[in-house]
């Protein structure tokens, strides 16, 4: 009988044993039964090693995670994917054993390339689509993004069910020296790596210099320390999920700095094919939330603006609970602003249909050549 010998190794939870691991060596004969190494009596199976199988077949089984996460892995991103998964944790008892739910790092196009401006890059999906690919593939089971961070269109074969609650929306300035853009000098320098920051803040401070600014929250404060720049802008939202809200400057309203699309919050995705994963996520969504991106997103996708339009828009409920949306496209030097609002209810199809319509607007205001940097 011919047998290969195979070298297994694993860890023994939930047998008495957590957290250490054992190796056995085993047969395996072509009918993939397992066989010991040794034989006695003409090759009488000694049962002890037979036993010592079945362990590391039911050891196997248990550390077989039902969750596979995909996420980018900066500090803020893993973050979001820790969140994500303590709520699936939370939300199914089946998930809050060890080893359930695994995070799967997976770097990205725009993680790989930090030496240029984003819009010189190109294309859309630069933080999303290796995650994507991994998703399709089957190497994870869910993909968490920043939902800015998110094409409007999805590859075919996934879906987006569920946004997790957003968080403060709201830009933050952070400088050492001023305690507002409106106290920089002339001629200080303010790094960020968004158009839609950039042309903001040189349309109401057109004395100020703004300069290309790349890197993950905490290489952006060591370059701001370091003295690179004198100032910069980040998401509030990013600065709590990582702890980090005591860097703060000042606040700025959304009047002084309207977000990007959808900042602030949370996406996760699936397989279309995919009922389990499709169902647990059920469980996460935040429906006021996934109505406010609807909304934006709209609006993005009607204007189809190029990488170089720095575009930005916000949906939320006000006091009398309906949708109020305020939109804004710019030239990247911020010599030209648009912006129109819209209000109405708060539902699916009337948000989607106020995005789209002020999508509509400010691209026949602007004309053609608008959109062509």
């Amino acid at each position: 009988m011919a047998a290969t010998i195979h070298l297994l190794s694993f860890q023994c939870n939930g047998i008495g044993l957590r957290d250490r691991r054992f190796k056995c060596i085993l047969d395996i004969d072509e009918r993939s039964r397992f066989l010991p190494l040794n034989y006695e009596n003409g090759g009488r199976r000694i049962g002890s090693v037979r036993a010592a199988a079945t362990a590391v077949e039911s050891a196997t089984r248990t550390h077989v995670s039902l969750v596979r996460i995909g996420t980018r892995g900066s500090p803020l991103a893993l973050a979001q994917a820790y969140e994500t998964r303590d709520k699936l944790k939370s939300a199914h008892p089946e998930l809050a054993e060890e080893g359930a739910v695994e995070i799967i790092i997976i770097k990205t196009t725009g993680d790989k390339i930090l030496n240029q401006p984003l819009a010189d890059i190109g294309g859309k999906g630069l933080f999303t689509k290796e995650i994507d690919d991994a998703l399709l593939g089957g190497k994870i089971d869910i993909a968490v993004h920043s939902m800015k961070d998110v094409p409007t269109y999805l590859p075919s074969g996934t879906i987006l069910p569920c946004n997790l609650p957003r968080e403060d929306v709201r830009d933050v300035f952070i400088c050492p020296t001023a305690g507002s853009l409106a106290e920089l000098q002339a001629g200080s320098i303010v790094g960020s790596a968004s158009l839609r920051r950039q042309s903001q803040i040189l349309y109401r401070y057109p004395s100020l210099k703004v300069i290309n600014f790349r890197g993950n929250v905490q290489t952006r404060l060591r370059k701001l320390k370091e003295g690179e720049v004198h100032a910069t802008l980040l998401a509030f939202a990013g600065l709590k999920r990582l702890g980090m809200i005591q860097h703060v400057t000042c606040l700025l309203s959304t009047e002084e700095m309207l977000p990007a699309i959808a900042q602030g919050a949370i996406g996760i995705a699936c397989r279309s094919n995919d009922d389990k994963m499709a169902d647990y996520l059920a469980a996460l969504n935040h429906e006021e939330t996934r109505l406010a991106v609807a909304c934006e997103r709209a609006f993005l996708e009607t204007l189809d603006g190029s990488c170089r339009t720095p575009i930005a828009g916000y949906a939320f409920r006000d006091k009398d609970g309906f949708c109020s949306f305020r939109g804004l496209i710019a030239s990247p030097d911020g010599t030209r602003v648009l912006e129109t609002s819209r209000k109405g209810a708060y539902t699916h199809e009337d948000m989607v249909s106020m995005g789209v319509d002020a999508g509509k607007e400010l691209k026949e205001r602007a004309g053609p050549a608008f959109f062509d940097w």
